[in-house]
């Protein structure tokens, strides 16, 4: 029997992840697959439109045995360290294979890239080099490997794919990887078939175009209706005139934070304040993933030292618990399934994530982080 490791958002769960989920199936027809899953915001700094609770149930109900809560401080950080809280949390529960989606599907290529980065020694020199000409990190990131071993990628869920696979062999976590090719570009704006990426999902939904035929069924249900990081804008805006240094939030570069300063008193939504901050230095998701930081008051001292410490079980099968049982005495940090004081840092800002996210969902959220338990599936 393999037990499958997953990393996904699901924002919101569709079709595509669906093909994905069923291949898993396919490939390994006794496997336990097991999810780890951000709550509120996401990796490219987007509010999710599908509550946690919400989402449980949808994966629960379409072949997923066990989904665990990826924390915040993980969740909205650049794609290594996502990978990194995503796959500790992975090993601690004894995974043997990680599955995700990818653009090239070229295992080799992937491989390549990671252990570049990782044992390369001319690969830091470059990057430096290429940042000092003035470039973004990932357009260095691109120059060095083409320089180095001739090979690239730029696409999202490639770029995933190898901080996931960087984490492997950095930690040599006894973890296999498998990659399912994508049946779609994530940055595609047409519809061509039944699956369609999750961004665009977003986009339609917004303008609230029918998009139920591209989801599993009751997923629409629960989708929250015009939700965007707009709604968090006039917070967002308080918080930046309010505060005097901007550079204390996590993300924040000395010297972005005067620009944003000034960003904000012209702009009058959430995309409108990105596109006036914008330089080639720094990417729309790296500017995203700032504010998101600063709305939620994401601290570069509260982001020190910071680790996995505790495992948040948000929901499971029979199957998954009887798996989880048998491999309980061997995890060494606690398995929490409620909010509870003085047993993390990084569970008291997941606390405070979900307040600010609830502003705008009004679900009552806050209140569930102490009183909702693991949602099982019978």
């Amino acid at each position: 029997m393999h037990i499958i490791g997953l990393i996904a958002e699901y924002n919101p769960l569709h079709l595509g992840h669906i093909y994905q989920i069923n291949k898993i199936k396919e490939l390994y027809p006794n496997s336990i697959i097991i999810l780890v899953t951000n709550s509120t915001f996401t990796q490219r700094g987007e509010v999710s439109i599908l509550n946690k609770w919400n989402k449980t149930k949808l994966c629960l109900d379409n072949k997923i045995d066990l989904i665990f809560e990826l924390p915040f401080v993980y969740a909205t950080q650049s794609a290594d360290l996502f990978a990194k809280g995503a796959l500790e949390i992975l090993n601690h529960l004894q995974i043997d294979t990680l599955v995700f989606g990818s653009e090239s599907n070229d295992i080799n290529m992937l491989y390549n890239i990671a252990n570049t980065q990782i044992n390369n020694p001319n690969y830091n020199k470059y990057i430096k080099e290429y940042l000092a000409k003035g470039l973004n990190y990932p357009t260095a990131i691109s120059k060095t490997l083409e320089k180095l071993i001739n090979q690239s990628t730029n696409n999202p869920n490639d770029l995933l794919a190898i901080s996931y696979i960087k984490e492997i062999i950095r930690n040599n976590y006894k973890i296999n990887f498998v990659s399912i090719k994508r049946t779609n570009n994530y940055h595609s704006t047409k519809i061509e078939s039944n699956i369609v990426n999750a961004s665009l999902l977003r986009k339609l939904h917004l303008n609230n175009t029918p998009i139920d035929k591209y989801l599993p069924p009751n997923t629409i249900n629960y989708l929250y209706k015009n939700l965007s990081n707009n709604n968090y804008f006039t917070y967002l805006k308080y918080k930046i005139i309010s505060t005097d240094n901007l550079s204390i939030y996590q993300t924040v570069d000395e010297g972005i934070d005067s620009r944003i300063k000034k960003a904000i008193k012209i702009s009058n939504n959430w995309e409108e304040l990105i596109q006036n901050i914008k330089t080639k230095r720094y990417t729309y998701n790296k500017i995203n993933r700032m504010l998101i930081h600063i709305l939620t008051s994401l601290t570069k001292e509260e982001c020190q030292n910071i680790k996995i410490n505790y495992l948040r079980l948000l929901g499971f099968t029979p199957t998954g618990q009887k798996y989880l049982n048998k491999i309980k005495k061997d995890i060494t940090i606690p398995i929490i399934t409620t909010y509870k004081k003085n047993i993390s840092k990084l569970l008291d800002i997941e606390l405070r994530a979900t307040s600010i996210y609830n502003l705008e969902t009004k679900d009552n959220l806050e209140k569930q982080e102490y009183t909702h338990k693991p949602i099982i599936k019978l």
